[in-house]
C-alpha cells in the first residue's frame, strides 16, 4: 500500500522538525491526519497525501518529487493543499478558504483533516500555556479566529449530507469551543 510507503517517506522528510509550541516532533501532526482519513476509510490515495500533506511546504520535497515517488493523483492532492510561503500569512489564508468552496470532496477532506488536527492542538496547547501559544504564529488570535470559522463556514459547500464525514461537524464545534 502507497500509504506505508507515504508515511515513512514524511517521517524522514520532516525527521528533526517539531511542533510550535510543543517538543512533540512535527512527524505526529501528519500521521494523526492520515490515521483520520484512514479512520473515515478514505482511499488509500488520500490517506497517503494525508502524510504527505506537509512536506512540500516544511521540507526541500518538492511536488515533482511527490509524483515521482507516489504518482500524479497524490502530488496533486498534496499540491491542492500546499500553500505558497512567497506570500503573505493573509494572502495564504484567503487562497485557502477561496479554494476550499469550491474544491472536489477529497480536497475538503484533506483539509478538514489538518485543520481539525491543527486545532485541537492548539487547543491542547493553549490550556497549558494560555496566550503565549500565539507567539509562535504568523498570525495572533484574531486572525486564526477569521481563518478557521472561514474554513468552517466554506467545507460543506457543494457536498450532500451523505459526503459529509463526522469530524467535519467536529471541526465545527472545536472552533465554536476554542473561538468564543
Amino acid at each position: 500500500m502507497k500509504r506505508n510507503h507515504a508515511k515513512a517517506f514524511a517521517t524522514k522528510a520532516h525527521q528533526g522538525q517539531i511542533r510550535k509550541n510543543s517538543s512533540e516532533p512535527y512527524i505526529t501532526h501528519p500521521v494523526r491526519v492520515g490515521e483520520r482519513l484512514e479512520k473515515e476509510g478514505c482511499s488509500d490515495d488520500l490517506i497517503s497525501a494525508g502524510y504527505l500533506h506537509d512536506v512540500v511546504e516544511d521540507t526541500n520535497v518538492s511536488i515533482e518529487d511527490i509524483e515521482q515517488q507516489f504518482g500524479k493523483k497524490i502530488a496533486d492532492l498534496v499540491a491542492s493543499h500546499t500553500e505558497d510561503k512567497s506570500k503573505s500569512w493573509w494572502e495564504r489564508k484567503k487562497a485557502t478558504v477561496d479554494h476550499l468552496k469550491d474544491a472536489p470532496k477529497e480536497v475538503k477532506y484533506l483539509i478538514i483533516a489538518d485543520k481539525l488536527d491543527n486545532l485541537l492542538e492548539l487547543e491542547k496547547e493553549h490550556k497549558e500555556i494560555g496566550d503565549d501559544i500565539w507567539k509562535n504564529f504568523n498570525a495572533g488570535y484574531r486572525q486564526q479566529k477569521w481563518y478557521n470559522e472561514e474554513i468552517a463556514k466554506q467545507m460543506y459547500a457543494h457536498l450532500s449530507p451523505h459526503e459529509i464525514p463526522p469530524y467535519f461537524k467536529e471541526f465545527e464545534q472545536a472552533v465554536k469551543r476554542f473561538f468564543k
